[in-house]
Formats: C-alpha cells, structure tokens, sequence
C-alpha cells in the first residue's frame, strides 16, 4: 500500500543482484496483470489454466539456478508466486523443479536432447509420481508400483532386456490428468540380496502409453486450481532407453526432494505474505465503530504477529539459500526450515482469516483461498511432523521413526 512499508521488512530482496532484482519485478508485473484477476475464479472451478504457459514460459524461469541465478532468486521466484496463486507456484515447482530438474541431474544426455528444451519451455508437461494410495511418507520403504525387465522379441523376463512392464498406482500427482510425460518410480522386481524386491528405478512415462489410466482427484478444499491424480499402470511397457540411467535407488532421489522441500518451505513465506497483504489492507479500509479496523489494538497485535512470522521465516530461507549456495545445506537444516515456516504460516493465515472475520470464508476477499491453501502446504513434501521427526533424529541421533 503506498506509503506503507512492504512485508519484506528486514530488506532481504536488497540481496539480490540488481539483474536478479529487475527479473523479479518483470515476475510481478505478469503475475499482477494476467494472474491475480483471475486465480480466485479458476480456485472456485478447479479449472487448470492452460492458455497461460506459453506467457509463463516467456519469463524464462525454468529452473533459475540452472539459468546461473541464485538460490535465494530461485526461491523468491516461488514465494512470489505462491504470493498471488498457491496453485500456479505449485504447477510451476512440480514441473520445474522436479520434472526438469530431474532431467538435468539424472537424465542421459540423448534424453536431455529429446525432452529437456521442450520442457523448459513448457511445451511439454510433466508430473512426478512418487506417492502412493497407501504410501505416503514412508513410500521409500514401502513402494508397492513395481517394474519388470522383460526381452520385447519374448515377452519374458530379462535382465539385460529392452523393456520394463510397470504395474501399479499413484495417488495426489501434481498435473497428472493433463501431463505429456510422468517420472514415475518403481521398484525393480528382480530380487536383490536378501531376496526382497531390488532397487527403486525412475522411468520417463509417456503418459499417453496403453495401460496408463489418470482419474482427477475430486472434492479437494486446497490448490483446487492443481489438477491432482490418480493414475493407474496396468502392463504399461516402457523401454529401457526411458529409464532413468542415473537414479538405481531411492537415496538418488534425496537431492530431488531436498530442492523440492525447499521450494514449498519457501511456498509457506509466500503464503504468509499473501494473507499480510490482504489483512493488513482490510485493516486499514475496513470500518467498525465508526474507526477504521487498524486503529484497533488487538488487530494491529495480530499483524505484527503475522509480520514477525512472515519476517522470521524469510530469514530462515534466505540463509538457507546462502547455504544452497555454497553446497553445504543438508536434509535436517531443510527439514526443519519446512517443518518451522509451514507451522508460522498455519498460525499466520489464521490470524488474517480472523481479522476479515466473516468475509474471510469467502473466496471474494482472497483470504479464504490463502487460509484453505495453507493446509496443502502444510502437509506436502514431507508433513510438519515428519520434518519434525528427521530434526529430531539428527539433534538426538536417535531416531522415532520406524
């Protein structure tokens, strides 16, 4: 608001570099004129916005660190995003930040030439498929999709095979009804040592392939914009020249997640911006007793509290991005800066629900769609209590997770 100081109070975008600075202001400018005017709409229609990739594309974001940005750039990105549309920020992680980075960390070099530029650009789609209808947190130990290798000339089993068949579900994947490409994980059938299913292999699906079947999650209370999935492999052959040459277990996947986790931790400043915005705004228009809201104590206790928060957790993340930086940012440092900001933005979001009081249920006024997207927020890329549970093991060494 004019004359009124930002939420970014502690100034931490002056960190920036003057070019990052001027790309951020250009991401402002397309999100104020072809996003904001629309998002509460396609939010109340669950409708996916497909018509605006090709000018989404244009910024030329795609994977801002791969582009020689900074991480803190990176993650500014999606905060501001996340600012006006949780569900855009949200389509534009899943596919940036694990579909394309998943190509550039662990596709071959004739798989980054056939999918990589296309997908950067948004000419293709893709989602991730990892969660399962009965796994979520612990996917890692107990994926059930499973792949086989098979001889395509016999149709039986092959180790050294051109084929692999996967069967099985996915469930709460992101763009999954209108992807063009999934990276789906599976374990290989071949039993390993202890004679137990062997290693999690990564696949490149073509998601129009026979045998994939994708259902649209319906009834969803958050990022109802998202188009969630579940999709089903039945017998689905993929060729071996889709696998993922690099990944041979699930700990290859733990530098996809830990950018992933990262990316929504910053989501949850977003979030938090976003209901100061609105809060703070209504505060001041807003008439009851013949005074404006804001001049009441309790309401401007209550966005201060929501700007400490805000603030707090935007200093989290940006010495988190210092350490990206450097290279020197481990899972327990990422885990609790998700687990710490998605806890101040809970809080947060429900203050400013509070101070809009009865219209805050409404979609009209923004802030119902902040506080209901929160929760997805709260609970994706690993729950506030997982996080909790990954700190704990490494401030204790002893862990409670089975």
């Amino acid at each position: 608001m004019n004359g009124l100081p930002g939420a970014d109070l502690f100034a931490f975008e002056s960190l920036l570099s003057p070019n990052e600075q001027a790309k951020l202001a250009e991401l402002r400018e397309f999100l104020a004129a072809e996003i904001a005017p629309h998002a509460a709409d396609w939010w109340n229609r669950a409708e996916f916005p497909a018509h605006i990739l090709p000018k989404l594309a244009a910024l030329e974001l795609s994977t801002p660190a791969q582009r020689g940005y900074s991480n803190l750039f990176a993650g500014l990105v999606i905060a501001e995003m996340t600012r006006v549309d949780t569900s855009i920020a949200t389509f534009f992680l899943v596919h940036h930040d694990l579909f394309v980075e998943s190509l550039y960390g662990f596709g071959s070099e004739s798989q980054k030439e056939r999918l990589l530029a296309d997908a950067a650009g948004l000419r293709i789609t893709g989602a991730f498929a990892l969660t399962e209808p009965g796994h979520g947190s612990d996917v890692a130990g107990g994926m059930e999709t499973r792949a086989r290798r098979i001889s395509s000339a016999t149709g039986k089993a092959d180790d050294g095979g051109d084929t692999w068949v996967l069967n099985g579900a996915k469930r709460w994947i992101g763009n999954g009804t209108f992807c063009d490409y999934m990276l789906v994980w599976a374990r290989d059938e071949s039993a390993g040592a202890d004679g137990a299913p062997g290693a999690v292999r990564g696949f490149i699906v073509d998601a129009s392939l026979p045998g994939v079947s994708r259902t649209r999650i319906e009834n969803k209370i958050a990022l109802r914009t998202v188009q969630n999935a579940d999709i089903v492999f039945k017998d689905v052959q993929v060729a071996e020249a889709d696998r993922f040459a690099g990944i041979n277990s699930f700990e290859d996947t733990n530098q996809l997640l830990r950018g992933s986790r990262i990316m929504v931790a910053w989501q949850a400043v977003g979030q938090q911006l976003a209901a100061f915005d609105v809060a703070r705004e209504y505060a001041v228009e807003r008439r009851q007793f013949g005074r404006p809201l804001a001049k009441f104590q309790l309401i401007q206790q209550q966005l201060v509290t929501m700007l400490g928060n805000a603030v707090a957790s935007m200093g989290m993340m940006a010495r988190l991005a210092q350490l990206q930086d450097a290279g020197a940012a481990d899972m327990p440092q990422v885990a609790l800066a998700k687990s710490y900001t998605s806890a101040r933005m809970r809080e947060t979001v429900a203050l400013g629900r509070s101070i809009l009081g009865g219209n805050g249920i409404v979609t009209d006024y923004r802030m119902a769609k902040i506080f209901a997207d929160a929760e997805a927020i709260f609970t994706y890329e690993g729950s506030y209590e997982i996080n909790t549970l990954i700190v704990g093991r490494a401030v204790t060494g002893v862990s409670a997770i089975v």
